[in-house]
């Protein structure tokens, strides 16, 4: 009976491992998809630059972006290959064992049998319980036969399970070889894409590698365009903070004086009455204090400001793709779109301001209770100050620099915090 229980005990063991290396190679498989549609959307965009005969810095972001992803994949790749080879060994170690267990599992049965097969006649089963010396002796051997006819059957029942594992074993550990063999071609695929990128990434770079001149030029009137923006966000925020500073002060003074004048009105009609502390007047909490729980616990999960895109410059410090030792600072990030791309909030808010700014297009501000998103770039908008916009509403389309085939909406998350504004990476807010 034990060796029955321990052989089914080590079947249930062997079962939960193949779920084990199932949960793994699915989580594999689950990145492999998610990288494989970034990359397919960067070589749509990728592809629209084509049609654009002068290639851009934004084109030269896209194909390392490209590359990264690319990279990541055949990462991905050996993981599932290594975890495949686990597997297979794994798995043949278990085959090994089950054919052991089966084997000895069907001697033992056979003996069983051959016990069985002389105490068949069941005269002799009665005989030998009416044979005992006591009625407890003839109990304990009625019992003993109907054990032994217990494990007969549960003995039969363990050797069609193992052999029903060994088949199973065996067809996973085919599917587990094809697979490998699939992934191996992938991967082989993936590192001839990545030297055609980087052989494109080359030529691109070299390209701009003669127009440096030029190119100083330009960062130097980027950056003075951005700083421009960001002094104009920065205004906007501020006189929202400050508005919303004086109405809460004015209602704070609307309330002292109705609690005055109720005050007086007590002393005319009750003359005799004692003096009591004055009322406190409740005040609106600071919005500074105020907490929008639903905007925080999304962070990571929420939407992005472009149906599909890719980041070609990250929040902070980030060096130029192209001339040495020269970085640039970003309050955001930037995301290249398809043309005329519709840009979408992030999360359900209010429209506070709308600025139109040289250089940076139309700029559209988003409360979220202590947050505030940013959408820059805009051609034109959809919304107007005021409007209640819910999660991936479209509030307008983008900008198309002259001469290029893409649109970059530059995308910003602040925290209000009391009278300060603090700028917060929106990568990892948005889902990646």
């Amino acid at each position: 009976m034990k060796i029955v229980n321990k052989s089914v005990l080590i079947g249930f063991c062997l079962i939960l491992s193949l779920k084990g290396y199932a949960q793994s190679s699915e989580k594999l498989k689950k990145e492999q998809d998610k990288l494989e549609l970034k990359i397919k959307s960067t070589k749509l965009l990728l592809d629209q630059t084509k049609s654009n005969t002068e290639a851009s810095l934004n084109e030269l972001k896209l194909i390392e972006n490209q590359v990264k992803l690319r990279e990541q994949l055949v990462r991905n790749f050996d993981n599932q290959i290594r975890t495949a080879d686990v597997t297979i060994v794994s798995k043949a170690d278990q085959i090994k064992y089950l054919e052991r267990k089966l084997l000895s599992l069907k001697a033992q049965y056979k003996k069983l049998l051959i016990y069985a097969y002389k105490k068949r006649n069941k005269y002799g089963k009665l005989m030998y319980i009416f044979s005992s010396k006591s009625y407890n002796q003839a109990l304990k051997r009625k019992k003993y036969l109907e054990s032994i006819q217990e494990i007969q059957q549960k003995q039969f029942l363990v050797i069609q399970q193992n052999q029903q594992l060994i088949k199973k074993e065996i067809s996973e550990i085919n599917k587990e070889k094809q697979q490998k063999l699939i992934v191996l071609d992938e991967k082989r695929k993936e590192k001839d894409a990545i030297l055609i990128d980087k052989s494109k990434q080359e030529t691109v770079y070299n390209g701009f590698k003669n127009k440096e001149q030029s190119l100083y030029a330009q960062l130097r009137e980027d950056e003075k365009r951005k700083a421009n923006l960001n002094e104009q966000i920065s205004i906007a925020i501020k006189k929202e903070i400050a508005a919303a500073e004086a109405k809460r002060k004015a209602e704070e003074e609307r309330k002292r004086k109705e609690a005055a004048a109720r005050k007086v009105v007590d002393k005319k009609t009750t003359p005799n009455a004692t003096t009591t502390a004055p009322a406190l007047a409740l005040t609106e909490a600071r919005e500074g204090n105020l907490i929008d729980k639903s905007f925080e616990v999304n962070r990571g999960r929420l939407p992005w400001p472009v149906d599909k895109g890719s980041i070609t410059e990250n929040f902070g410090r980030n060096p130029h793709p192209t001339l040495d030792n020269v970085f640039t600072n970003n309050n955001g990030i930037d995301i290249s779109a398809p043309k005329n791309a519709e840009v979408r909030s992030v999360f359900e808010g209010e429209v506070t301001s709308i600025l139109n700014i040289p250089g940076a297009g139309k700029v559209v501000i988003l409360k979220h209770g202590n947050y505030r998103t940013v959408y820059s770039n805009l051609q034109s908008t959809y919304v107007s100050i005021g409007d209640k916009i819910s999660t991936k509403q479209a509030i307008g389309s983008l900008l198309v620099k002259s001469g290029q085939s893409l649109s970059v909406v530059h995308f910003e998350i602040h925290q209000v915090i009391g009278s300060n504004v603090q700028s917060l990476n929106p990568a990892v807010w948005v889902d990646r």
